[in-house]
């Protein structure tokens, strides 16, 4: 049985950020919440948005402070609830993974993305579970475009041949995230990490 009381999805909040790369934490939260029949509230003190799953009583998270401070959101629940860092489970973009990768870690360094700092600087502890999803790096011609920035990418809209994926991606992860909360994240990882070399 695991301990995972609260899963994290981190995104940007606001329609100018809805379907992009960056976001898909927050799309895992929302599939994880339509399929278990659990609605997203505003929860004002957290400033995220919040569901219970009805099975496990985990706690699904969305933060609404915009990625840079998504450590703000998970602090606060954590204090309230007196719950541990490695209770929790943040859900998030790597663009080190291929497009539809899932890869489990139980702890580790922010690796340079901005929630994951966030998160780390709040908690003041890298030792927390996480499930990263590929979302693929740049293409040579993004590359040219953006004069070989990260951001472009990350914030841009999923490409044509992404979309087509996107639906069997996002399923998979909610999956793997049941999964995880039914069985713990070690045989989560056995079971669902796609890329096991990195």
């Amino acid at each position: 049985m695991s301990d995972i009381k609260l899963v994290i999805g981190l995104g940007n909040p606001g329609q100018k950020y809805e379907q992009t790369r960056h976001n898909v934490g927050f799309l895992v939260m929302d599939c994880l919440a339509h399929s278990n029949g659990a609605e997203m509230v505003n929860h004002l003190k957290w400033r995220a948005h919040v569901a219970k799953l009805p099975e496990s009583h985990a706690v699904l998270m969305k933060p609404q402070t915009f990625m840079n401070e998504s450590g703000q959101s998970v602090a606060a629940a954590l204090r309230f609830y007196k719950w541990k860092p490695e209770q929790i489970l943040v859900v998030y973009d790597d663009v080190s993974l291929p497009f539809g990768a899932l890869r489990f870690r139980k702890s580790g360094s922010a690796g340079g993305h901005n929630g994951i700092r966030s998160i780390i600087s709040h908690l003041g502890d890298d030792q927390f579970p996480r499930l990263k999803l590929g979302i693929g790096n740049m293409r040579q011609e993004e590359k040219k475009k953006a004069g070989g920035s990260l951001t472009g990418h990350v914030l841009g809209k999923f490409s044509t041949e992404e979309q087509n994926q996107l639906e069997n991606t996002l399923a998979t992860a909610a999956e793997a995230v049941q999964f995880a909360l039914s069985e713990g994240i070690e045989s989560a990882a056995n079971s669902f990490n796609t890329n096991k070399s990195n």
